[in-house]
């Protein structure tokens, strides 16, 4: 189908909630989406001028056709929408890397029994333990347990390796009681593996009375030395209650979620049991910075808790998401308790929010090199100018001028994030001296360089992709018209300010202001350049300046030209050292009448000016 028959077909659906089915030329899906009234929703996406992000106009151009399906409630279309993304797995919609879940502890059946970390239970016979908060957490846990215990971590198997060689570096540091010698019985073995068992249930009271009582027994008898390493096991327990809370039961109290979306994106979501922070996640996932964190939010949270059998109680987010109470139900149902989802505004929640963001943004640019960091802030940079492909060299202009004389403009050239100053020019506007007019000296500067290009003049050579002009609309519209009068097709924008002088907006020929600033890292690249470029600029005009002042307070002494001027400034270096310097001095560089007739200047005798 064209985009018109698409747009005419997503015109004759009801306004009614549903799920819709985007499908490619093949027929395979690839996307899902559902939405409160069908109609308004599919219809936006082929509409002309809709302002779609990169990612859905990649989409909707390989739409070939689609499908409705009308449901009663947004209720419906929300679980309806989850079951259809899990079973098409579309290419376009946010989909988590895995299904890792909670991590789950498992316990065979066997007669020295082991424990280990597995992301789901199966019907294998083992016992399980969990869900638990997160992975690397339960694995402390799980270590702790055993130092507290002194049970063995190590790859030997029982009873196949018992008595065959020498206990490990384990048993001689105190972190295992060695139950690879022939002394250590399975009775032993298996009662600490229930110990082990009461603690992951929670049951930390129960084994340090046991604990206590084989303490004080074994004192009594006066076996000193095993009193003294239950002491130690019980103290070990205590602090593995104040340090290690994974999560017991079937859910946390509260799971606390944590978006960032930037040249890698990731989500984090830290696990709080009654107040304590139980476990932490973090997972990289694909999605664009143009995306509507709400939208993307909302599919993290129909995924991330749809395949797995914990649900906690309250979860909080960083933004408000459009089916936030389907949601909540559809959790409820699932959990088979309340479960609320808040965006926390202020207090002790909001803090954790934070966090959790922090957490997020830190994981994510952990992950992300220097140069995927500069790739994706290009990327952006062309998806937000609607230059169809990603810019690779940029051209930025500035014109500087001193009470209208010494009037020059600043070329600076930037090869994707980073300038590259091999190829910086400067022009002095020629045809302006007197009356400074910054549209005038922009159109000059421009039609200069780009008559070099055509002049096949290797130092301007390439073409930029796009021309940055310090300035807004009207700059702008110059520098078009003098890239048309070349009858070329160079994308020009005006780097527009703000009143503190700092980069506001990109702006067009014809008035579109293109807003940067809630994408941090294309709003400091532009701010670099505007400010590289000015800076360029500046010195310029300063150099030219001060050598128009030095030129032409030594044109106006008698007996000295070009050439002695030029000798004075390359000796001295400044006016001022010429002013301070001796005849003798002057005479060592300039014949005896100029010199005296440079020094009677600055030196003038007695009552005359």
């Amino acid at each position: 189908m064209t985009k018109a028959q698409l747009l005419e077909k997503a015109n004759s659906l009801p306004l009614a909630p549903g799920v819709y089915l985007m499908h490619g030329e093949d027929g395979t899906v690839i996307y899902v989406g559902k939405a409160k009234k069908l109609k308004n929703r599919v219809s936006q996406y082929f509409q002309e001028n809709r302002g779609h992000d990169f990612k859905t106009q990649t989409m909707v151009s390989q739409v070939d056709d689609f499908e409705t399906i009308i449901v009663r409630t947004e209720f419906e279309a929300l679980v309806l929408e989850n079951a259809l993304i899990k079973q098409y797995m579309p290419r376009y919609n946010i989909l988590l890397k895995d299904d890792k879940g909670y991590p789950f502890v498992r316990l065979t059946r066997e007669t020295y029994p082991r424990f280990s970390m597995v992301s789901r239970p199966a019907a294998d016979g083992a016992k399980y333990f969990g869900p638990y908060g997160g992975r690397y957490e339960t694995r402390s846990a799980l270590d702790a347990i055993a130092a507290a215990l002194k049970l063995p971590t190590c790859s030997r198997r029982f009873p196949r390796d018992i008595g065959k060689e020498r206990p490990c570096l384990n048993y001689h540091m105190g972190r295992c009681d060695g139950f690879c010698r022939s002394a250590m019985t399975a009775e032993e073995y298996n009662r600490r593996i229930d110990m082990a068992v009461q603690l992951l249930e929670g049951k930390i009271r129960s084994v340090t009375e046991t604990l206590m009582g084989e303490m004080e027994q074994a004192a009594e008898e006066l076996r000193f030395e095993e009193a003294a390493a239950l002491r130690d096991r019980i103290q070990a327990i205590r602090v593995l209650s104040k340090r290690q809370k994974v999560i017991a039961g079937v859910c946390a109290d509260t799971d606390v979620w944590g978006l960032y979306l930037g040249a890698k994106c990731c989500y984090a979501i830290l696990h709080y049991e009654e107040g304590q922070l139980t476990g932490r996640e973090a997972e990289l996932f694909a999605a664009s910075v143009l995306e509507d964190r709400g939208e993307i939010l909302s599919a993290l949270l129909l995924q991330y808790y749809g395949g797995r059998p914990a649900v906690p109680k309250e979860i909080c987010i960083p933004v408000e998401i459009e089916d936030r109470e389907s949601l909540e139900q559809l959790l409820a149902e699932k959990a088979g308790h309340k479960v609320t989802v808040k965006v926390p505004q202020r207090g002790e929640r909001a803090e954790v929010l934070a966090m959790a963001e922090t957490n997020a943004r830190e994981e994510a640019e952990r992950q992300t090199t220097n140069t995927e960091r500069a790739d994706k802030t290009m990327e952006l940079l062309g998806r937000l100018l609607d230059l169809g492909e990603t810019p690779q060299w940029m051209e930025s202009y500035d014109i500087s001028n001193t009470g209208g004389e010494d009037i020059v403009a600043s070329m600076v050239v930037f090869h994707g994030s980073r300038p590259a100053k091999d190829r910086y020019r400067r022009f002095r506007v020629k045809s302006l001296e007197g009356r400074p007019d910054d549209y005038a000296s922009m159109e000059e500067v421009l039609t200069r360089r780009l008559q070099r290009y055509m002049e096949e003049d290797k130092k301007f050579m390439p073409l930029p992709d796009v021309f940055l002009i310090d300035g807004g609309e009207q700059h702008a519209k110059v520098a078009q018209r003098v890239v048309e009068h070349f009858s070329l097709a160079i994308p020009v924008f005006g780097m527009v300010k703000d009143d503190r002088h700092r980069t506001r907006a990109l702006v067009t020929p014809q008035g579109r202001e293109i807003g940067i600033q809630n994408y941090q890292a294309v709003f400091s690249l532009i701010g670099r350049i505007q400010e590289e470029t000015h800076r360029f600029a500046i010195t310029y005009n300063r150099q030219s300046h001060g050598k128009s002042v030095r030129g032409s307070t030594l044109d106006a002494i008698p007996g000295v030209g070009e050439a002695r001027r030029a000798a004075l400034l390359r000796h001295f270096k400044s006016l001022k050292a010429i002013r301070e310097a001796t005849l003798p001095e002057l005479e060592a560089v300039v014949p005896r009448n100029a010199a005296q007739a440079v020094y009677t200047h600055f030196h003038p005798p007695e009552g005359e000016e």
